[in-house]
């Protein structure tokens, strides 16, 4: 492996002009694709297998006149007066009027005729259904859902609109920006050069720009979530950044031993890029690995996340060194540093002695505060996004809030009951029996006459419980209707099923929820056995994933602690609270076990090499922290910016991504790999380096120090090797 990335890195430097004409030309052909075959993003969650997916399936197939698949609206229409005088009518019949005109409408339930009017009679509810899902329509579409608003509000009404209707695409504001600004701060003070602080964000914006573009184009050809660029975006800009700042450090510190630079790009893509193919690696089959769980739209993201991470891996392989190619030996002045020589103690190494002094103490200390962080991860709760995680000052959340108050909690997530007749023999009686037995559940919900299609064997019943859409006692409740099938079934012969947003988002959550473990286990498993492949040992990498567990489990408990108790919300500009995005937790362990590794794999990496070239294992582990450290935090630095960006979104799935992703980026590479790993591997000694004879000898060796490569390239003969390199 290092000795084929150093001929790869020689190369490319040396035939830098065609390596950079080959790339352009790359990302010149998909931009244009971009720009010519983009197609709409949806942002539909929808999971096959599902009950309430296939009950969508079922009304398309033989009650399409219920549009039960399209867009829903609620229209709230509200005054301090009486709604129902003459006044009110006219003003509901205007608006009624005005939203069957919308465009793509399939129909409106007139609040007057279904007598969906508050006790009070101060609000009044119309249901706006429409013939496409809330993904096809367009900013046009939800104006002219607005419009039919206006005369009624000329008129004094107060109107509110919600649904997944009214939910418009996520938007980042470019926020990423921010984090791009502060990486480059981060690497100008790592490297103190304009030019190496540059290289690195030029060849991740090339990388990222690539991996969007082919989003983009691959649009046009498939139906992919709304959120499938953000996260190739935020991955992609860390790690293509981290990666090259890997290879960067390494060529400017052979450079300071006198290397050429041709070699230096050459040993540097052979040492240090052969850890950035196994760090890349193990991020490429935890995102990859989003695939097998069973959930399209996530394996969609983990798709597009880890082409864009593989990208990244072979433009820091091949046209880094190109660039380098450019730079030359220009990269090798310039530096700021704390140290003014090799051998002067540096931060690094003071913080490595330390906790080698101090191991005991380090370990109990950074393991407590883990478990405090953590705490709050035992209160996680899950759901999925509705009217009531938006902002306050919307309208969905105000339409959320009023519909709460004037009509119960349970009015804004309807359920809607499928109940096939095609086997009853006495339909009517079949229909009765299903209302009566949900009526009579013990949370007492409303059920609204039936609706029936043109055969007369399928029909719809609304149920609207008395408890909100993301509460446990809903759950229930949709639990409970669906235990009624076997008994309904056994009696009728009929059978029901449950669907509707509300019930759609409790079969996506307890998927999740159900896939999480299983997902866990499979990542985890592969990435034990790559890394058993890269440090030869078994104890380094069940550390490493131990200390990745307690990672994702302090970070659980801080997104809860922020976005469902309400923490430090007002400091992190996050606007709303309520149950955590039931997508969040699955996302978090693929994306930060990849990432986690990245650290794992450029510190111990350095480790490792000091060890297999004959330092005592105390010594390999200071003088391994003392090369890795600084790059390791530059890295981590940069990954915490670019994810904290994410934080100032609108969506509040993309804060919570953001926040999770930088903070867990924060708790691995500061209490994980800097201070527990550091700390075992004093205590383990040469314990930490086990490996049993067996299996010494059926593990191929990867070489992923360059041990073979450095021997190699320095035996005497070296002129000879270099030329026939050539």
């Amino acid at each position: 492996m290092a000795s084929f990335l150093y001929r790869l890195g020689r190369f490319s430097f040396r035939r830098r002009a065609l390596v950079t004409a080959v790339w352009a030309a790359v990302l010149v052909a998909l931009g244009a694709g971009a720009l010519t075959l983009s197609g709409q993003l949806s942002n539909s969650v929808t999971i096959p297998g599902t009950e309430s997916q296939k009950a969508i399936d079922q009304l398309a197939d033989r009650f399409p006149e219920a549009a039960a698949g399209g867009a829903t609206a609620r229209v709230v229409i509200s005054t301090p007066g009486d709604i129902t005088d003459a006044a009110g009518q006219a003003a509901i019949t205007g608006l009624v009027k005005g939203l069957e005109n919308a465009p793509k409408v399939a129909g409106v339930v007139n609040p007057l005729q279904m007598q969906a009017i508050s006790p009070d009679k101060h609000v009044a509810l119309a249901q706006v259904s429409y013939r496409v899902p809330g993904f096809e329509l367009t900013d046009a579409d939800r104006e002219g859902l607005m419009a039919a608003a206006d005369a009624a509000k000329a008129a004094g009404y107060t109107v509110d609109f919600g649904g997944d209707a009214v939910q418009a695409m996520p938007a980042t504001n470019a926020t990423e920006g921010l984090g791009v600004a502060v990486a480059a701060v981060v690497l100008i003070i790592t490297f103190g050069s304009l030019l190496a602080a540059g290289i690195p964000l030029l060849t991740a914006l090339i990388g990222v720009g690539i991996g969007m573009a082919g989003i983009t184009t691959a649009s046009g050809f498939l139906e992919l979530n709304t959120n499938t660029p953000v996260l190739a975006l935020m991955i992609g800009l860390a790690v293509g950044i981290d990666y090259a700042l890997f290879i960067v450090s390494r060529y400017r510190h052979e450079l300071t031993i006198g290397r050429d630079p041709e070699e230096a790009a050459g040993r540097a893509t052979g040492t240090a890029g052969s850890a950035v193919v196994f760090a890349g690696l193990t991020v490429i089959i935890a995102l990859a690995g989003l695939t097998v769980v069973g959930i399209p739209f996530l394996g969609e993201m983990g798709i597009a996340a880890a082409i864009t991470v593989a990208i990244a891996v072979v433009i820091a392989l091949t046209l880094l060194p190109a660039i380098l190619g450019f730079a030359g030996g220009k990269l090798a002045g310039g530096k700021i540093r704390l140290r003014r020589k090799e051998s002067t103690t540096t931060h690094g190494e003071r913080w490595a002695k330390f906790v080698a002094r101090h191991r005991i103490p380090v370990l109990i200390a950074a393991i407590a505060g883990l478990a405090i962080v953590a705490v709050p991860a035992a209160s996680m709760q899950l759901g999925l996004p509705n009217d009531s995680t938006a902002a306050p000052d919307t309208t969905q959340r105000k339409a959320y809030d009023t519909v709460a108050r004037s009509f119960g909690e349970g009015a804004n997530g309807p359920l809607v009951i499928v109940v096939d007749l095609s086997g009853s023999t006495d339909r009517q009686a079949a229909l009765q029996q299903a209302a009566a037995g949900i009526g009579g559940l013990p949370e007492r919900p409303i059920v609204t006459p039936p609706k029936t299609n043109r055969g007369g064997d399928l029909a719809l019943l609304t149920v609207i419980p008395k408890s909100g859409p993301s509460s446990t006692a809903t759950e229930d409740l949709v639990s409970d209707i669906r235990g009624l099938n076997a008994g309904l079934g056994s009696t009728t012969g009929a059978s029901l099923a449950v669907t509707g947003q509300t019930a759609a988002n409790i079969d996506v959550s307890e998927k999740l929820a159900d896939a999480m473990l299983p997902y866990l286990a499979l990542i985890v498993g592969l990435a034990f056995l790559l890394l058993m492949l890269v440090f030869r040992s078994i104890v380094v990498p069940l550390k490493a994933t131990l200390g990745f567990l307690g990672s994702v489990v302090a970070t659980f408990g801080a997104v809860v602690a922020v976005f469902q108790w309400g923490w430090l919300t007002d400091l992190l500009g996050v606007k709303t609270t309520g149950p955590i995005m039931s997508m969040l937790p699955i996302l978090l362990i693929g994306v930060l076990f990849g990432l986690a590794m990245d650290y794992q794999v450029f510190l111990v990496t350095r480790m490792r090499e000091e060890y297999v070239h004959g330092a005592d294992p105390q010594e390999a582990m200071v003088t391994g922290f003392r090369h890795g450290s600084r790059v390791v935090v530059a890295a981590a630095l940069i990954m915490i910016s670019v994810f904290a960006g994410f934080v100032l979104a609108e969506s509040s799935l993309i804060q919570s991504i953001g926040f999770a992703l930088a903070f867990g980026v924060l708790v691995d590479a500061f209490v994980i790999r800097m201070t527990i790993v550091p700390a075992l591997m004093s205590l383990l000694g040469r314990g930490a380096w086990w490996l049993p004879k067996w299996l010494d000898r059926v593990l191929p060796d990867v070489d992923v120090e360059g041990e073979k490569l450095a021997k190699q390239l320095d035996a005497p003969d070296e002129r000879q090797l270099v030329d026939a390199s050539k």
